[in-house]
């Protein structure tokens, strides 16, 4: 028995590094942490009221897939990405994600392809109701699956990594203007093409999507944000989409 709550305290702590992860990321996006700053994970606990250490090994993981990186006796700093970066990181989601949208178009079934659309509904909703955590979460969720009916896991694991790496940075701004309504408008006008059997069309859609999608990092980089920088939205661990 001794051994069965050593592993299900193992486990607790797994899904509250997981949930202090998943905060960051969303403090990332929302711009409550900036580019070039340097926090501790101490002082982030305190904001995010938990102990140090869930917030030093979910920050660890941070650093593994390159959103930041440690800064001896002091914490880690958010990364910077640059507008090359940003420009290849698209380039390579286009290489991949067009042609196969294409495949996809010719052997998924309709009935695969229309189980996505309340994903893609959600995100629509998500974005006109300014639920930005809830509207990332669903396009995530959205791109990947629909990349799974590839049946190439390895494809999907390479774009999941792309997307975390190719991060929007301070979108409040742009969420609050109604900027990202359109961008998900996309996502139900893609399903539609891909269910008419139309690879050629449902593959201009997607390079159409990408370089929307492209655009808006440019102009999130530029808005200013509405909340505090450094400081995290209350109820982040709550936060699941």
């Amino acid at each position: 028995m001794g051994d069965l709550k050593q592993h299900s305290l193992i486990k607790a702590q797994e899904r509250l590094r997981d949930q202090v992860g998943h905060a960051l990321r969303a403090a990332l996006i929302a711009g409550e942490l900036r580019p070039g700053s340097v926090y501790s994970a101490p002082g982030l606990a305190a904001e995010l009221g938990v102990s140090a250490t869930p917030v030093r090994e979910a920050m660890l993981d941070l650093a593994r897939e390159g959103l930041v990186e440690p800064v001896r006796n002091k914490g880690f700093r958010i990364t910077e990405v640059s507008e090359r970066d940003l420009d290849q990181y698209t380039e390579l989601r286009t290489m991949i994600e067009v042609p196969t949208i294409g495949r996809i178009t010719k052997i998924a079934t309709p009935e695969s392809l229309e189980a996505l659309r309340p994903i893609a509904q959600e995100i629509v909703t998500s974005a006109r109701e300014h639920n930005l955590i809830g509207y990332l979460e669903a396009d995530r969720r959205f791109h990947l699956t629909l990349l799974g009916l590839s049946g190439n896991d390895r494809l999907v694991e390479t774009v999941g990594d792309l997307r975390k790496r190719s991060r929007l940075y301070g979108l409040t701004g742009l969420d609050e203007a109604g900027k990202l309504v359109s961008s998900a408008e996309e996502h139900l006008e893609l399903l539609d093409l891909m269910l008419t059997g139309d690879a050629e069309a449902a593959e201009a859609c997607m390079t159409r999507h990408l370089g929307h999608v492209r655009s808006l990092w440019a102009q999130g980089r530029d808005e200013p944000v509405g909340r505090t920088p450094g400081r995290l939205g209350s109820g982040s661990l709550n936060s699941s989409g």
